[in-house]
């Protein structure tokens, strides 16, 4: 009889416990789903979701309040990234955050009806999924990671007055990449300074390419690239002792481990999105919203690599000496 009670009670507990977990569920479906599919993981494309969800919560979208953010990474894997985003779209996203190209292209893919914002795709319009950067035309707008690449490299210049070559070093596979390597060569010829190119094609190459190119260059510039930006620490094991300057595409990738950039701050670009984002959720039609790039540019130079180097840095740039 008492393992029979017991019996009963455990089950009354099990309906019980069941019931508060429904309401819990239809709690959670009654908010809105923000679905975020990021292609990998490193510092540049985290500060762009970060920005993202801080301006979304400045704004009263607040995760486990107001929304519900679903967040996934892909790892950079093909597969991974069709799965994740099938997921975000059969679970009926209100809107889906797609953060660097690969991602982008992916989830673009899947849906033509849920808003699609995406970030730190450079050229949007090259990647297919909007019909100009004026007038999207599809279900898809966001920000541009586009970085004043002409500066850039007149920043090199200004930071190594005799440089003859500059190395141009990027992902092989990012398309990205490969767009702003492009437009580097041509404006390096408009400088009359010469260049050679080093390529990877994962992390794996990264230590043996510098290796390679500090003995061909004089300096080094690096794009908002995917693969290198989480290999940063390996060039400047590579890059400091050899002397030879690194001018990168964003901020986070001078931070961790390059000399300098005028550059692209990826949680003000992120943040810029979440912004977008206020305006689709309240009901702004996004296929007229025009993709934005970044609003300011900063300079900022790293002080250990400084040091390391042991550079002179000109006057009116030593401002930015973090």
């Amino acid at each position: 009889m008492k393992k029979l009670t017991a019996l009963v009670l455990a089950m009354i507990m099990a309906v019980s416990l069941t019931a508060c977990g429904g309401g819990s569920s239809e709690e959670a479906d009654g908010k809105i789903k923000i679905g975020i599919l990021q292609q990998l993981e490193h510092p540049s494309l985290d500060e762009a979701r970060e920005g993202f969800i801080q301006a979304l919560a400045d704004n009263g979208y607040t995760d486990g309040d107001t929304i519900v953010i679903d967040y996934q990474n892909a790892q950079s894997d093909q597969s991974n990234l069709s799965n994740m985003a099938d997921r975000l779209v059969n679970e009926n996203s209100d809107l889906i955050l797609a953060i660097a190209t690969g991602a982008a292209q992916t989830v673009a893919g899947k849906t033509k009806d849920i808003p699609v914002l995406v970030t730190a795709v450079t050229d949007p319009v090259d990647a297919g999924v909007v019909n100009s950067m004026e007038n999207p035309g599809t279900n898809v707008s966001g920000t541009s990671d586009v970085s004043p690449m002409k500066e850039q490299l007149q920043l090199i210049t200004q930071l190594k007055a005799d440089v003859k070559t500059i190395g141009l070093l990027y992902t092989s596979s990012e398309d990205n990449s490969i767009l702003q390597i492009k437009q580097a060569k041509e404006i390096l010829d408009t400088m009359d300074i010469d260049y050679v190119e080093q390529t990877v094609t994962n992390s794996n190459d990264v230590q043996q390419a510098v290796q390679s190119l500090v003995t061909k260059c004089d300096a080094i510039y690096i794009p908002t690239d995917n693969v290198l930006a989480s290999s940063m620490a390996l060039v400047a094991d590579i890059t400091w002792p050899a002397g030879i300057p690194v001018v990168a595409g964003a901020e986070s990738m001078v931070t961790d481990g390059g000399l300098a950039t005028l550059g692209l701050s990826y949680y003000n670009l992120g943040y810029q999105t979440g912004e977008m984002a206020v305006r689709v959720l309240a009901g702004e039609d996004i296929s007229t919203m025009p993709v934005e790039t970044q609003k300011e540019y900063n300079y900022i130079i790293n002080g250990d690599a400084v040091a390391a180097m042991n550079m002179e840095i000109p006057q009116q740039l030593q401002q930015y000496i973090k």
